[in-house]
């Protein structure tokens, strides 16, 4: 944990690592790696997917399976997970974004598995990564790519966290939401970085972070934009500031017809 780790960080990290104890007495990592080593199928290519997306024009949209936030309580009572990832699926997501934390997002570990084996679409496990088990737990459980966060983690951790991954063939989302945090990001070998337009401490939204934190990516670094997108007009924006992909969840979560919202994000 970084030493300016915002409060809720802190709460959620202490949570977490309670959690990832009682997960490795019940699942010993030797049995992960024995999960691992018998799977049949390989990762999807998360990162390809999005640039080979945005290469060709297309908006590169990470489409969030998500019932609730913290902040924001439960955002879809009739949540179905794996029906909301299929309509996803169904109206032109190029990823999805699974929220596995049980305890503040109202996720679990076990959506991934159930989402993979019906929707071919790469899948990120969205959690808050701590400890390398949950990178085996996330490759066990049918992931292609983990999000790593850059104001919990320190720059030994994330590098060895990303490296980790790459052994086991999983694409990194590394999220940074200030100037700082994007300096050490481009410390690492990451390059798919997401901008949380969220300010973490304050949970104020500003889509300007995006355009702010832009200037200081390199040409190899595709850039993906996080929070507080509503409208195809923010896209455009975006777009416009230097982003290339973009994780939307609560705004397509708290339609009643989420597949027309998520056409009318993708369409000019």
């Amino acid at each position: 944990m970084t030493t300016d780790t915002p409060d809720i960080l802190k709460k959620i990290i202490t949570h977490k690592r309670e959690e990832v104890a009682a997960a490795g007495a019940a699942v010993p990592i030797s049995d992960l790696k024995s999960r691992i080593a018998d799977l049949e199928d390989t990762p999807r290519g998360f990162e390809r997917h999005l640039r080979e997306a945005a290469a060709s024009d297309w908006t590169a949209i990470i489409a969030e399976v998500k019932k609730g936030s913290p902040s924001k309580g439960i955002i879809r009572p009739d949540f179905d997970p794996l029906e909301v990832a299929e309509t996803y699926a169904d109206n032109g997501a190029t990823c999805l974004s699974v929220l596995t934390d049980e305890h503040f997002f109202l996720g679990h570990l076990r959506f991934l598995a159930l989402i993979r084996e019906t929707v071919s679409l790469p899948l990120l496990r969205k959690d808050f990564i701590c400890d390398p088990y949950q990178i085996y737990e996330a490759r066990a459980a049918g992931a292609d790519a983990i999000l790593l966060i850059a104001a919990m983690l320190d720059l030994n951790q994330l590098r060895e966290f990303h490296a980790l991954a790459r052994e086991l063939h999983l694409d990194v989302l590394l999220e940074v939401h200030d100037e700082a945090e994007a300096e050490t990001a481009l410390q690492t070998d990451c390059t798919l970085i997401g901008v949380n337009n969220r300010n973490l401490r304050t949970f104020v939204t500003d889509l300007g972070t995006t355009a702010r934190l832009a200037r200081m990516m390199p040409p190899n670094c595709l850039l993906v934009a996080e929070s507080g997108i509503d409208s195809r007009a923010d896209i455009e924006r975006l777009l416009a500031d230097g982003a290339k992909a973009f994780l939307i969840g609560e705004s397509l979560m708290r339609e009643n017809d989420i597949g027309a919202k998520l056409q009318e994000l993708l369409n000019p």
